[in-house]
């Protein structure tokens, strides 16, 4: 009997605790549809979830009171409404309704100002681009995904290993700051692969800021800064599945797995893995297309649950990567040796990021990163084994001062260790690894004039231990129409980069070129002006026309430019005896019809140029080298709702860029062919969560010159004649008096290929 009565009081206050939780669920809709990866979160609290295909959500044991549900998605407008959970309501039954953003103006964004503002509000220029935009055309890797951006270009820089960098409006990779939810992740060893093997499926939106933000992020962020901000566990799928393969056998699998450790931590778990294996030669030159690759990548993110809803969030990502490229008949026995050509490159890397707001009334919190990269590379008979460690911390404190200031206030500290077998860490024939110590203030004070004209002041003070002190200052100025139809920002500021060759520029060490430097590399300093203008049209049967403009315009001193031309052998590094200006215009359409059919299309005509001292104090003009002069993107979608089947046409147009040539003598063109990839694609919708799609991509076939590499059949240089100064002579067998070099490269070798996948989301 006693154990009855127990038994009977924990059911009695078993069912007493049940009963003092509700649940809410809802559907939520745009124009009739359902609102898909919609999140639905109550205010203040840890309880949220996302809808689903059908636009359903549910939260659950929500305990009894009264909150303020929230439902929000990228592109929509936001909808609070007031639920309140208890006896008499135990369970709420929703039905609620949004609309699509004018041209997405209220979204979130944190890149352009450290903090989260509406794109509306902020004085900086931030643009967004969610999943379902890259999705219009899928490719394995983000590196790749960023070539439909407008003002964006991939550039490989290598015709074997395929290595490349991003560049932002003419200006290289290494002007290009790539972070990870705000961090600095990718930098310095890991230029040329950071943005490879980042999980799609964790990917919520990537912010695009082009122009230097060196106030607030420092170093690197010259010519602009790329943020991959990853989704919140609260607000991901539980599970999540992307599979794509190629018709030349590429394989790229993206899954995605939300659990819980315990009651206040949420964690989200990504993998990512690409396969390419069969060694292909279409052009006919003897070397592989493209490299072969072996990559996995491994991400996890954590978020607990704090008091106040404070933020504390702890990432952590793990890379390893195996390519190679060169001869078809290379196997790795080979490596290292002089009798078949391949540059083989294996990579590791880890990395770990984390936010964790301070328990105080402050808004003060404090972001860290730390990452690790290995890599052991044979680029024909010369090896390159390097290691890179950095460390990272910042404190940064938002505080708004009455009504007209809003104050964001920070420090950081940076410490970077890089070590190399190069003469990059040569000192007196001795090993000297760089350790670099960079610690610096910066502050910022958004004023608000009146409702419709904002300034923004900063500036930023570093300390390089090497180099000593640099201060970056900007300026930004908005104004918005009473409508909010029209939007006029523009800016001025300041950036510095402090380089390291080996680092970020492997064409140092591909080919048989010899790098040299004629100077000790000084830090680059910049100055930049953007003015963009932002217009609405709204048309009578609720479509609407966007205009994005923008006018930019470049300055640099100091500028590091290799010079590929003086010497055909030497690859000669110095400081512009100078300067150097990079200015053009940009123009993107942003086209939605009643009928469900969008058009998206941009154009960039831009000027990138060096001025030199040809030694009698007069300035030359020339041209940077792989820069073209115009690209364009476009992208036309539209579904037909009967059946649920949506098409896309992407495609990029490029003009001509000029190439590094090997001299007088060289046969090859001094300038790049107008050159376009486009691509179309399939897709289909079911109910239960699954999407299949697929398409054909490069569908003009184009492939650059199967000539591309200088003597491709003689990669060692062992029937090359050099005179006493080191110069090649031309001789019968070598008449245009060429080394092997596969640095002439504009366009990936890739030609046409089909391609098909199929992804999956639950939910629940």
């Amino acid at each position: 009997m006693k154990h009855f009565f127990l038994l009977l009081a924990s059911l009695l206050v078993t069912t007493i605790i049940f009963a003092q939780t509700g649940s809410i669920r809802g559907t939520v809709t745009v124009k009739g549809k359902p609102l898909e990866f919609g999140t639905a979160a109550l205010k203040n609290t840890q309880f949220g979830t996302t809808t689903d295909e059908k636009g359903v959500f549910e939260i659950k044991n929500v305990k009894y009171g009264s909150y303020q549900l929230v439902i929000s998605a990228i592109g929509y407008r936001t909808i609070t409404k007031a639920v309140t959970i208890s006896e008499a309501k135990f369970f709420q039954e929703l039905t609620l309704q949004t609309d699509e953003l004018e041209n997405s103006l209220a979204e979130v964004v944190v890149t352009g100002t450290m903090k989260e503002v509406s794109k509306l509000d902020s004085p900086v220029p931030v643009e967004i681009y969610t999943p379902v935009f890259f999705k219009r055309n899928p490719v394995p890797n983000l590196f790749e995904s960023l070539q439909n951006i407008n003002g964006i270009r991939p550039q490989l820089n290598c015709n074997v290993c395929n290595t490349g960098d991003i560049h932002i409006n003419g200006l290289e990779g290494p002007y290009t700051m790539i972070m990870i939810d705000g961090m600095p992740i990718v930098s310095g060893l890991s230029t040329v692969y950071g943005l490879s093997g980042i999980p799609s499926a964790l990917i919520e939106r990537v912010e695009v800021v082009k122009g230097p933000a060196s106030t607030l992020y420092g170093s690197e962020a010259v010519g602009g800064l790329i943020n991959v901000i990853t989704k919140k566990p609260s607000s991901a799928p539980l599970v999540s599945a992307d599979v794509m393969g190629t018709s030349w056998a590429e394989f790229n699998a993206d899954l995605g797995l939300k659990y819980k450790l315990g009651e206040k931590i949420q964690s989200l778990f990504g993998l990512n893995y690409f396969n390419f294996q069969r060694p292909t030669d279409k052009n006919g030159d003897g070397f592989t297309d493209i490299t072969l690759q072996n990559r996995i990548s491994l991400f996890n993110k954590f978020s607990i649950d704090r008091k106040d809803n404070r933020v504390f969030t702890l990432g952590g990502r793990y890379v390893y990567e195996d390519r190679w490229g060169g001869q078809t008949q290379w196997t790795p026995k080979y490596r290292g040796s002089n009798e078949i050509y391949a540059e083989s490159i294996n990579t590791k890397r880890w990395e770990v990021i984390g936010a964790y707001q301070l328990p105080m009334k402050e808004k003060i919190t404090f972001q860290f990163s730390a990452n690790g990269h290995l890599q052991d590379s044979y680029y024909g008979t010369t090896p390159y084994q390097a290691q890179q460690y950095i460390g990272f911390g910042q404190f940064t404190w938002d505080k708004k001062l009455k009504e007209r200031h809003d104050l964001l206030v920070g420090t950081a500290l940076r410490y970077t260790f890089y070590d190399d077998n190069t003469p990059a860490t040569d000192a007196d024939g001795k090993n000297a690894p760089s350790k670099v110590l960079l610690p610096g203030l910066f502050v910022q004070d958004e004023i608000t004039l009146t409702t419709n004209h904002k300034l923004l002041l900063g500036a930023r003070y570093d300390y390089n231990s090497i180099h000593g002190s640099i201060f970056t200052p900007r300026l930004n100025y908005k104004w918005t129409s009473t409508d909010k139809k029209n939007v006029l920002r523009a800016s001025v500021g300041n950036g510095y980069r402090v380089a390291n060759v080996f680092t970020e520029d492997h064409a140092a060490l591909t080919g048989a070129r010899k790098v040299e430097f004629t100077e000790e590399l000084k830090p680059e300093r910049s100055w930049n002006g953007n003015l963009n203008y932002v217009r609405k049209f709204f048309l009578g049967n609720g479509g609407y026309v966007g205009l994005d403009a923008t006018a930019f315009y470049t300055f640099f001193n100091n500028r590091i430019i290799p010079d590929y031309l003086t010497d055909p052998n030497k690859i000669i590094y110095s400081n512009l005896s100078g300067n150097a200006v990079s200015r053009g215009l940009s123009l993107n359409i942003d086209v939605s019809l009643a009928n469900g059919l969008k058009f998206m299309t941009g154009a960039t005509a831009m000027d990138v140029f060096q001025r030199e001292d040809d030694g009698s104090g007069t300035l030359v003009k020339q041209t940077q080298l792989l820069t073209e002069k115009f690209t364009g993107v476009w992208s036309v979608s539209y579904t037909f709702p009967q059946i649920g089947l949506s098409v896309d046409y992407t495609g990029n147009l490029y003009g001509p860029m000029k190439l590094p040539v090997l001299g007088p003598l060289d046969p090859r063109p001094e300038y790049s062919p107008w050159w376009s990839l486009q691509n179309i694609q399939l897709g289909k919708k079911f109910n239960n969560g699954l999407e299949i799609y697929g398409g054909v991509k490069n569908l003009l076939n184009f492939t650059p010159t199967p000539d591309a590499i200088a003597r491709a059949f003689d990669p060692f240089d062992k029937q090359v004649t050099f005179d006493a100064t080191g110069q090649v002579v031309p001789t019968p067998n070598n008449p245009y008096a060429l080394t092997f070099d596969p640095s002439y490269v504009y366009a990936p070798n890739q030609g046409i290929r089909f391609f098909a996948g199929i992804r999956y989301n639950l939910f629940k």
